[in-house]
């Protein structure tokens, strides 16, 4: 094991991201150390979890993460993913994710097809995952969300699947936790706003924690996630 150090979170930037600088924030703020990764980077810099931000990646042209997912980097973050590497997707990273087969499911438009951009409630589904191994199944954080391509949808029998194997990590609900259409944004199938793969160390979700950290300007349901987050990523320090 390596001396005492702070974990280094690489937070990858394609053409269009335009949340890079809030994640690389969030991890400052939470005592990680950020590392800014360009898409066209052969590696990815001794780091010891990855974040794919928000944003629009080269413009969201074909399908929103299709060319994002045959980035140089991509290549880098299946590989270290695939040693157990903490891997975190947030709203067009998540879109990646799935566009790179790392998470199953595709993110398509909104039902009311129209942008929605709120504060929104999570029931946790898991513990069993990099960014909710500090939280309690049954509560709730507050996030915000942004998007206009959020819409999670999925096989029949590959949601029969994910519900099976508790890959669910988080879902829309109301503030005392209680799941219903009323409070699903976007029309995502059993109000599904977050999922993990078998291993639990690639998680992709919608809503962004990274907007959630700082108590001066709005809610904090962020920090518990990069909380958990860092811990997996200090685990292998």
């Amino acid at each position: 094991m390596s001396a005492a150090r702070d974990p280094r979170i690489g937070v990858i930037t394609f053409p269009g991201s335009l949340d890079d600088g809030d994640a690389l924030r969030a991890v400052a703020t939470m005592g990680g150390t950020g590392v800014p990764i360009w898409h066209a980077d052969p590696g990815l810099d001794d780091v010891d979890a990855v974040i794919l931000p928000g944003g629009f990646s080269y413009g969201d042209y074909l399908r929103c993460g299709a060319i994002a997912r045959f980035a140089r980097v991509m290549d880098e973050v299946r590989s270290f993913a695939g040693r157990g590497g903490p891997v975190l997707g947030i709203c067009n990273g998540f879109q990646i994710l799935c566009e790179s087969g790392l998470l199953p499911g595709a993110l398509i438009r909104n039902r009311s097809l129209r942008f929605v951009c709120r504060r929104v409630h999570l029931r946790v589904e898991t513990s069993q995952s990099v960014v909710t191994a500090g939280l309690v199944p049954g509560e709730t954080v507050e996030v915000p969300i942004k998007h206009g391509e959020g819409q999670f949808v999925v096989r029949p029998d590959e949601l029969e699947r994910l519900e099976g194997e508790g890959r669910v990590v988080f879902r829309y609900a109301a503030p005392d936790g209680t799941v219903d259409d009323a409070h699903n944004p976007n029309g995502a199938v059993a109000n599904i706003a977050g999922v993990r793969n078998a291993a639990g160390n690639v998680v992709g979700l919608m809503p962004h924690p990274e907007h959630a950290v700082d108590p001066d300007v709005g809610p904090t349901g962020g920090q518990p996630m990069f909380a958990s987050l860092l811990a997996a990523a200090m685990s292998r320090v």
